[in-house]
């Protein structure tokens, strides 16, 4: 399946995760993939993903930016314009949280996450968008999280409150977007394995939180594939809903 061949694809937090599996079956369906990762920390985890992207036979590039600022973001898709001429595809993924509980939290803690998970998602969006807007068409998909629904279960309240943001943001933008042929949808991921899940829930955490889920812990294709969907010809009739992908954990 090649839904997606032709189209330029940028995914935000893409060297590892969730992000990497977005950005993997993105190229899988035929789309050209930057993928985005934050500093030099993180270059060797992009330039992994750019390798597995070529070994699917698709195409793809590690760029570099800090998307919780609004400046570097804006050099991004200027720089993806200089050398794709277009973006067709926006898959908002990057994000973070951390074990803590609001008796813990700081107000750098809470800073940090609001700007990381839900600011982020503004200046990309707002960039995109511009650009979509005179292509009059694009697809733009946040990654939000079965927390948005249902709030965090142990702390997390900063986490939570920007997984529920993220959607109110996508039914506000779809209908900004809508008459330029612009889509904006997201996608709630209940418990994927991931790097950041081991790291915030530790690894007997994530033991105990498997046997919680009817299909059982989640991979990061799974989320990519629901992603791919939503920016194929397929959902071209498909705006401002999440799309929960969570494997039975939760129901709404």
């Amino acid at each position: 399946m090649k839904n997606l061949k032709g189209k330029i694809a940028l995914v935000t937090g893409a060297s590892q995760g969730i992000g990497r599996g977005i950005a993997t079956e993105l190229a899988r369906n035929g789309a050209r993939v930057v993928v985005n990762y934050r500093d030099a920390g993180n270059l060797d985890r992009a330039e992994k993903v750019v390798a597995e992207i070529g070994e699917l036979g698709g195409e793809a590039v590690a760029m570099e930016c800090d998307v919780t600022d609004s400046k570097t973001v804006a050099a991004l898709f200027k720089k993806i314009g200089e050398k794709f001429g277009r973006l067709d595809i926006l898959a908002n993924n990057a994000g973070t949280s951390q074990p803590k509980d609001i008796f813990e939290i700081t107000d750098e803690d809470w800073d940090r996450i609001i700007k990381t998970n839900l600011t982020s998602g503004f200046y990309c969006a707002r960039q995109a968008m511009l650009m979509m807007r005179e292509q009059k068409f694009g697809r733009i998909v946040f990654t939000s999280s079965v927390v948005g629904h249902r709030g965090a279960l142990f702390g997390h309240v900063h986490y939570a409150a920007t997984k529920a943001g993220q959607m109110g943001m996508v039914k506000t933008l779809a209908r900004t977007g809508a008459p330029y042929g612009i889509t904006v949808n997201a996608v709630a991921p209940g418990i994927v394995d991931t790097e950041l899940l081991h790291k915030t829930h530790g690894d007997d955490g994530v033991e105990a939180l498997a046997k919680t889920i009817p299909l059982g812990l989640g991979s990061v294709s799974d989320i990519g594939s629901a992603v791919a969907f939503l920016c194929s010809d397929a959902a071209h009739y498909i705006t401002g809903v999440t799309l929960d992908v969570n494997g039975g954990t939760y129901f709404r």
